[in-house]
């Protein structure tokens, strides 16, 4: 396969598709190259379907739980495996790419897309972002991390402009992507619809080329999103490689190359690597089939390691299958369940499980179950719906109540405007509560809703997010001890949209979104201010309970560690714990979020086991960006290592010391006095050259009044003060400080 003969056309038909789920086809050197939306299920277009997006007709696959579950699994083994399927049955489809997974920050629980997203942290989202990626190119089918970058709402996304600072982009936004990049080598990378600080990604050449490239390593190909390239020469230069869907306006390259306005080795640079990605493609693994069953088991595995245990009250979970007991179901997400969001991750699912059918099977004879729909689809209740359920409801010993969001309310291409459940739904639940002494509520969500004004009303609640096709049968597993409880919130859940650290800034207006809140996202936010929420991040609950001792920090090298402790099952249930390594950063006054996390693991043991759990801190996990040196950078001085079951939660600490990177910025003119005064060079030069005369004051014999006063003054700026420090002065203390730090 090479491209050495083609001419400027081929070459420039290589850089957009040739319809729309397949790249161009050049006889005798490149095939056509299939891809195929698959964040959390395959959705191959039916070719006869007549529908050029594939969104009302695809092929059936398997529906796994969407990104908003996956992500609270916490579990990077199950998100290989699940790759691993995707690029089985993607194979089977006929698909070379799998255009996934999305990995964009949770800055805002109204974000329309949040279901196929992972996180509000990138450390989790990066590790399970690149297990996924991972398992999908185990079998040598492509993925697409998406969407390349800050894609954190749907209002306007096609023009957009996300102003976002350096040190929030690096910190928050690009190191899950980075992440990925250099631990999974993903084939494709795909750009995002909006703007970034005024530049569209997709012509964006410090994010694709500068970053991506340059900084990260990354190999593979730039894809844009579908519609996402407004100017096809200005985005080949930038670096982005194949335009998607074709616009027809591949003349529009070659018109550029032939008038002088693009170099034709760009050309020529972005069709290698669509060659290449074709080259690596040959070596996947060809199926023409999957075993269907197993797909659906490994769903409903991925459920129930996916939904969370918010509260338990009097420990009314689990249930007894076998117990004498009366038990109603009321809900029509029972029965007619939301498994997935809506948009072009949409998948016709093989099958689909209701937890209405999942509890009539596990349970014994001696179980009556009733059922009640309560609400429609829409969510709401009319006053026939809402007496069937509460008779249902007082002649039980518990209630199961399925609640949520309508479909209609979650989708790509806008965004929520509350984070409320539909009121018809909470009235349902207090008149429930008032005549059944347990109530438990299972909720159906791909973002986060409020449960601060109703959760007094229930006795449980477990989160169960859109859980995909086997998720009817994985509530019912957990419903009724068959497993416990293991998944861990990756969001926090605030006590009402208003406590959101992003609030006043989301969705922006006037073409541009202000991230006013810099990196103060999710629980960096609400954790540095110690503000009340309803639940933290990585809260969870277990149906048995674990003990954490014997905290070892050790050096292991220059800014490194080596983290141990043990984790013990007190209880008498196996179960999952998911251990978190925060890294704390005390300050009276916050110059960056409190604590972060670096690390996890999630382990099962069973009654009275326990293992060492071990965790390595890097110099990257204490530093942060700086904008003025363009590098990361550890500042010397104490940090604090915090194991704990979420972020609030904390259950053992260590305080150590680091040297910092041994970095000394560069005095000028224009640096502070206190800056001056701070450094070890710059601070004995002053001192030597103010000796006793007038400035002597300013450096220690004044007020400290008049000492901080003078701190903040550019150096340069006392030229005018009378104290010895003329532009000549200054220039000279300069060029000593540099001559001194001369090797």
């Amino acid at each position: 396969m090479t491209q050495t003969d083609l001419t400027l056309e081929e070459k420039a038909s290589l850089t957009s598709g040739g319809d729309t789920w397949h790249t161009t086809t050049v006889p005798g050197v490149v095939r056509a190259l299939t891809l195929a939306d698959g964040p959390h299920g395959i959705r191959r277009q039916d070719e006869g379907s007549g529908d050029a997006l594939g969104l009302r007709h695809s092929l059936p696959a398997t529906c796994f739980p969407p990104a908003v579950a996956l992500g609270s699994s916490w579990d990077a083994d199950l998100l290989r495996r699940v790759g691993a399927a995707l690029a089985r049955e993607a194979s089977a489809l006929g698909a070379d790419v799998v255009l996934g997974p999305g990995v964009n920050i949770k800055r805002s629980p109204l974000c329309g897309r949040n279901f196929e997203y992972f996180a509000e942290d990138p450390h989790l989202t990066g590790a399970l972002g690149a297990a996924l990626v991972t398992g999908i190119q185990s079998l040598g089918i492509g993925a697409s991390v998406k969407h390349f970058a800050v894609n954190n709402q749907e209002t306007d996304r096609m023009r957009i402009s996300a102003d976002v600072d350096e040190q929030t982009l690096r910190e928050i936004y690009l190191p899950a992507f980075e992440h990925i990049v250099r631990e999974a080598r993903p084939y494709t990378v795909m750009c995002a619809y909006n703007k970034i600080n005024g530049v569209y990604a997709a012509q964006n050449h410090w994010l694709l080329t500068e970053v991506l490239r340059d900084e990260w390593g990354f190999d593979g190909l730039v894809v844009s999103d579908w519609g996402a390239v407004n100017d096809r020469v200005a985005a080949l230069e930038a670096g982005l490689d194949l335009e998607m869907p074709p616009t027809g306006t591949d003349g529009r390259i070659v018109d550029a190359v032939r008038s002088g306005r693009l170099d034709e080795r760009v050309v020529t640079r972005a069709a290698d690597r669509l060659l290449d990605l074709a080259r690596r493609l040959e070596s996947a693994e060809r199926f023409e089939d999957w075993d269907v069953e197993a797909h659906h088991d490994l769903a409903r595995e991925a459920g129930r390691g996916s939904a969370v245990l918010l509260k338990n009250d009097d420990t009314v979970l689990p249930l007894d299958p076998r117990a004498r007991q009366r038990v109603a179901v009321v809900g029509e997400f029972a029965r007619t369940p939301r498994y997935q969001g809506s948009g072009s991750s949409h998948v016709v699912p093989t099958r689909l499980d209701t937890a209405w059918d999942a509890l009539h099977a596990g349970v014994g004879p001696e179980t009556e179950l009733t059922f009640a729909a309560g609400y429609g689809l829409d969510g709401a209740a009319d006053d026939a719906m809402k007496a069937e359920a509460v008779g249902s409801a007082a002649r039980a010993d518990v209630a199961l109540v399925f609640l949520g969001l309508p479909d209609e309310v979650e989708s790509e291409g806008f965004d929520r405007t509350s984070i409320d459940l539909p009121q018809g739904q909470i009235d349902l639940l207090r008149r429930i509560a008032e005549v059944c002494p347990r109530v438990v509520v299972v909720l159906a969500n791909g973002g986060v809703v409020s449960v601060a004004d109703w959760q007094d009303s229930a006795s449980a609640i477990l989160e169960g997010w859109l859980l995909g096709q086997a998720g009817g049968s994985a509530i019912a597993d957990l419903l009724l001890g068959v497993c416990s409880p293991s998944g861990r919130l990756a969001e926090t859940i605030p006590n009402r949209l208003a406590d959101v650290s992003s609030f006043l800034h989301f969705p922006g207006a006037d073409g541009h979104v202000t991230y006013g809140e810099g990196r103060y996202v999710g629980y960096r936010y609400h954790d540095t201010l110690g503000t009340d929420v309803a639940y933290p991040f990585g809260h969870g609950l277990s149906y048995t309970r674990f003990e954490y001792s014997d905290l070892g920090v050790t050096e292991t090298g220059a800014n490194e560690w080596a983290v141990e402790l043990t984790v013990t099952n007190v209880g008498d249930r196996t179960g999952h714990e998911v251990v978190q390594l925060y890294v704390a950063f005390e300050e009276e006054t916050p110059t960056r979020p409190r604590h972060g996390l670096r690390g996890f693991s999630k382990v099962e043991l069973t009654p009275g086991a326990d293992t060492r759990v071990r965790f390595t801190v890097t110099g990257r996990d204490i530093a942060q960006w700086s904008v003025a040196r363009g590098a990361w950078k550890i500042d010397a001085g104490r940090f604090t290592v915090e194991v704990g079951a979420s972020s609030r939660d904390i259950r053992l600490r260590a305080e150590l010391t680091t040297p910092g990177d041994g970095h000394v910025t560069a005095l000028d003119g224009m640096s502070t006095l206190g800056e001056w005064l701070d450094h070890p060079v710059g601070g004995r030069v002053l001192a030597q050259r103010l000796g006793n005369g007038r400035g002597a004051a300013i450096l220690g014999g004044g007020s400290p009044a008049l000492l901080g006063l003078a701190r903040g003054i550019p150096l340069a700026k006392f030229s005018t003060f009378g104290i010895g420090l003329s532009a000549e002065v200054v220039g000279d203390l300069v060029a000593a400080v540099r001559d001194s730090e001369a090797p």
